[in-house]
């Protein structure tokens, strides 16, 4: 980063160390796989091998001494076989009926790990296939003479609509149409699923790598029936997630539990190999966007008509959160008058797709920023002035019917993008590059588009989140959230805001770790909610501790540390250890409608404009990415830093789902090349300078106006890059990953 005082760039100054970096660069850090404890038990797990079908048998080979094994099937689980989330419709461990191979039947755990793979093929699985072929396309889901996996096999269908689309499509425009497909893609964390259960002092205690310790103990309880007091769900350090630890943590929970209740309380450890963690676990849903568009001679739009499709998998987990963002997100930033964007799960036979950085957002962005770049070529207009002919500006209505306020400006995001990359110089010099006719092309292409933060619509109010700060004798506070540390430098982030709220030294305030029996139930750690919802309820937190130090220990209304400390000492003192918490508190008149998908979805958005600039050789179509430009206004940048860390590792992923990431499924349904060796992402080889910059407005809705970041870098990069090779090439490719392959059957279509 660096600075442009015209526009209000964030420098990289002031900005302390990372709460969580010492242990992590010292490899103190205790991960699942570092953990240990006296008589552990290791598990492994025992899967269907058929995309649907019926478990009609389970055999176990008499040669194998099984009463030195701990061996689990659903006759086993004593409260309800079921994975609690949004429905229950997913079995803890399969019965009888299933939906997609790799579905847990067995659980089997030994003292010696090596003895797992000598159970594991001596039990055998009789099954028996469905009557219907399994069902593997969201087309396919979608006609009515294929398989019933659901009712229709849609889990959801949403309509977001405003004004008439067919009044508009009748008045004098230009039409653009495309039809648009975004695969599925790997989390690829730096560390596999793993969970370890014990029974300590009659408490069934779960630890592990996760995102959302409440969710883990919901299922916990609700699938063993135990009393939610007996049960304890702990975080340890974890290494990644980027939405791949939200729900399939509470499988594995659920799983090492039932092993370590059947075992008398042993500890059992149940870690997966990431050949296994990448064909089981969910990954993020491949989409279909059907995208029309029209718009006046002078490029003002006129209607967005989309129709988009998500393939859910298997079982519902959290597809309807994810498509309903997808579907608020697919209009885009724009100001239009006669918007349609109707969204549907389906239901396939593969494994449940689940969370991922922007969950429906990136699938949805992709498909319209694309589409954008067709009509702007329907319209001999330059792709950088359609857009800001149409960008939402303070007092338009967005597509959900959210009134656009505060000091919000695109146009000078925009401006900052296209100055920052030099954009109208590259598009002449890429020109004449290509007209040279030499072994590569040139190109340029852009993206603008805007991320809510936090959860859609009515979300935050239901999960009632908490979250407060705890102080000893000494002054030191405590954060008590279930808030999880992943990388993303929550720590760092909730510390500086807690710190500034109480005006007291960085270094005074610590996290507490993650443990349902310590930290109330902040919410998961998801939707880029951490830092405005999260930070929000800490720094009134912080209010209520300054307020009751000042009416019961003297704090005085101008004070030092030195003073902060003891007026702690004195509360100590009289009260003992002190503990404050706050609540969420709902922004007023913020009103959400889920059935119309009209209102406010969202408390803050952060703006976004990135820019692209690709070199491909027109032999191979290998794309090398010669620089990339993000610049976002994000409301205040709580830690520099950190944010931009956010924004660089965002856009090196979207670059991976762009053009490396590529999820080939085998006849079974499941993951093929699930393998670092044959599933490609992107090294630093592969990553050109990225400038990445900040606006400051200060109009989110969390501490000092801050609006969330996480997920909005994974918008942008796809249709920008893929923008830039069609503007390079000639092309009109319309997916990602666009593989070399890909793209050089796009040139054989130009030339054809």
């Amino acid at each position: 980063m660096h600075n442009d005082d015209r526009f209000g760039t964030t420098l990289l100054k002031d900005a302390p160390l990372r709460k969580d970096g010492a242990e992590k660069v010292r490899g103190t850090a205790r991960y699942v796989a570092d953990i240990s404890y006296p008589g552990m038990l290791h598990a492994a797990t025992l899967r269907t091998r058929l995309p649907g079908g019926t478990v009609v048998s389970i055999r176990f080979d008499d040669h194998v001494p099984w009463n030195e094994y701990v061996v689990v099937t659903a006759a086993d689980i004593p409260g309800v076989n079921a994975v609690k989330m949004i429905e229950t419709d997913q079995p803890v461990l399969v019965e009888t009926q299933y939906r997609h191979a790799g579905e847990p039947v067995v659980l089997v755990a030994h003292p010696e790990p090596r003895a797992l793979a000598c159970a594991l093929a001596a039990i055998h699985i009789e099954e028996r296939p469905c009557a219907e072929p399994p069902v593997f396309t969201i087309e396919e889901a979608l006609r009515l003479d294929t398989r019933r996996i659901v009712a229709d096999n849609v889990y959801r269908d949403y309509l977001m609509e405003k004004g008439s689309v067919m009044d508009a499509e009748n008045g004098p425009c230009r039409v653009f149409e495309g039809e648009y497909h975004t695969g599925a893609q790997e989390h690829l964390y730096i560390e596999p699923q793993g969970m370890i259960a014990r029974v300590e002092d009659g408490v069934l205690t779960v630890e592990g790598s996760l995102q959302c310790p409440y969710y883990v103990h919901a299922a916990l309880v609700y699938a063993t029936g135990l009393p939610e007091e007996r049960v304890r769900v702990l975080q340890c350090a974890t290494g990644g997630a980027f939405g791949g630890k939200e729900e399939y943590p509470s499988h594995i929970a659920c799983h090492a539990a039932l092993l370590t209740l059947k075992a008398g309380g042993r500890p059992v450890a149940l870690i997966y190999g990431r050949g296994e963690d990448m064909a089981v676990t969910p990954k993020r849903h491949p989409s279909r966007s059907r995208v029309r568009l029209g718009a006046s001679h002078d490029g003002r739009l006129r209607f967005i008509d989309i129709d988009f499709a998500i393939d859910g998998g298997a079982y519902l987990t959290l597809s309807p959160v994810v498509l309903s963002r997808g579907v608020i997100h697919a209009a885009g930033p724009y100001r239009c008058d006669n918007i349609r964007v109707r969204g549907r799960a389906v239901a396939t036979s593969h494994p449940p797709f689940g969370a991922f950085r922007g969950f429906g957002a990136p699938q949805s962005i992709f498909a319209l920023e694309a589409a954008l770049d067709g009509l702007a070529r329907v319209l001999g207009m330059a792709p950088d002035v359609l857009r800001r002919r149409n960008v939402l500006a303070p007092g338009d209505i967005s597509p959900a019917g959210q009134g656009i306020e505060g000091p919000v400006d695109m146009q000078r995001v925009i401006d900052q993008a296209l100055e920052v990359c030099g954009y109208r110089t590259k598009v002449e010099a890429y020109r004449r590059w290509n007209t040279q006719q030499g072994a590569t092309r040139k190109g340029i292409g852009l993206a603008t588009f805007y991320h809510g933060a936090g959860f859609t619509g009515n979300g935050e109010l239901a999960l009632r989140s908490r979250a407060g700060l705890r102080v000893g004798p000494k002054g030191l506070v405590e954060i008590l959230t279930s808030t999880t540390e992943m990388g993303q430098g929550m720590q760092t982030t909730l510390s500086r805001i807690v710190a500034e709220a109480l005006r007291i030294p960085y270094e005074g305030v610590v996290v507490a770790r993650p443990d349902t029996r310590d930290v109330p139930n902040s919410g998961p750690t998801v939707a880029s909610r951490t830092c405005m919802v999260v930070g929000a309820i800490l720094t009134q937190a912080a209010h209520d501790l300054m307020a009751r130090l000042r009416a019961h220990a003297m704090l005085p209304s101008a004070y030092d540390y030195d003073e902060f400390r003891a007026a702690c000492a004195r509360l100590h003192a009289a009260e003992g250890v002190t503990t404050v918490i706050a609540d969420y508190r709902h922004p007023p008149g913020s009103k959400w409608d889920e059935s119309t998908f009209q209102g406010s979805p969202y408390a803050s958005f952060a703006w976004a404009c990135y820019v692209a600039e690709v070199e491909v050789d027109v032999a191979t179509g290998e794309v090398c990415i010669l620089d990339f430009t993000a610049v976002q206004e994000v409301g205040r940048v709580v830690h520099p830093t950190v944010a931009a860390g956010q924004i660089a590792g965002g856009v090196v992923q979207g670059i991976g789902y762009a053009l490396f990431e590529d999820v080939q499924f085998g006849a079974d349904g499941q993951m093929a090349n699930n393998r670092v060796t044959n599933y490609i992402i992107p090294t630093s080889a592969d990553i050109p300078p990225i400038r990445v910059l900040f606006q400051e407005s200060r109009h989110g809705a969390g501490p000092g106006g801050a609006a969330g970041i996480g997920e909005l870098p994974m918008d942008g990069p796809a249709p920008a890059i893929i923008n830039a090779i069609n503007a390079a090439l000639g092309t009109d490719i319309r997916h990602v990953p666009a593989m070399p392959e890909h793209i050089l059957a796009a040139m054989d279509r130009r030339c054809s």
